[in-house]
């Protein structure tokens, strides 16, 4: 009987809790702002990218899935000059629009920090591994289904709202096959990286490549007429 309670498992649940905490993390570092989340969970039935900013990754390997954050224009403008203020460039000097290929592609980095210490949480937590595509950040005047969680054998989906330092809202959505981790027997997890060096190498971006912009909104472009729009 005793045995039975000692039994750790980390579900659904778990999982998104340590994505959302990933969230505040990196975008707290970046931004110096305060990010936090709701207490409360949605239970929802599709995941899909909404105006004004939607951004999606996808994960394989130990478990499947789909993470979808959903940022209104107030929220993308206010993490996007918190960020590059943070590191040292003059307000004069930033995009005006949240549809600008400079905010996309700062988002994007953000978005694959994000994710990239999410998967080296579940790394250490969980004893797995999963790997993450290059996220795709689309400035949209449109909702659009994505369809990508119906290849998963028994998807949950779960919306989470988080808000800014400013009380502007985002939404994360994730969707993920079905699945309970059990903990057979105690282990060490190694330490998480320092954030000083989770800052360091957010901001190692700031040099991009003159035909970044180019090449990202090709990359929309494509992604777009993929999806026939």
């Amino acid at each position: 009987m005793s045995q039975k309670e000692d039994i750790v498992v980390f579900g659904t649940e778990d999982i998104l809790r340590s994505l959302c905490d990933s969230v505040t993390k990196v975008l707290s570092i970046a931004t110096q702002g305060d990010i936090r989340y709701s207490g409360m969970v949605q239970r929802i039935t599709k995941t899909c990218l909404k105006p004004d900013i939607g951004c999606f990754v996808l994960f394989d390997g130990g478990f499947s899935g789909l993470v979808v954050i959903n940022f209104s224009s107030q929220a993308a403008m206010e993490l996007y000059e918190s960020y590059m203020v943070n590191m040292g460039m003059s307000r004069s000097d930033l995009a005006t629009s949240h549809t600008s290929d400079e905010v996309a592609n700062v988002m994007g980095e953000l978005m694959n920090q994000i994710v990239g210490d999410f998967t080296g949480k579940v790394a250490r937590e969980l004893q797995t591994h999963i790997t993450q595509n290059q996220p795709k950040m689309l400035a949209l005047n449109k909702q659009v289904m994505l369809s990508v969680d119906t290849n998963l054998d028994k998807p949950e989906a779960r919306r989470v709202t988080f808000y800014t330092g400013r009380n502007n809202i985002f939404y994360l959505e994730l969707a993920i096959d079905r699945t309970e981790f059990i903990k057979l027997n105690d282990f060490e997890q190694h330490e998480a990286p320092d954030p000083d060096e989770l800052l360091a190498q957010v901001n190692a971006t700031a040099a991009a490549p003159a035909g970044a912009p180019a090449t990202a909104s090709n990359e929309q472009d494509e992604f777009l007429k993929s999806l026939g729009m």
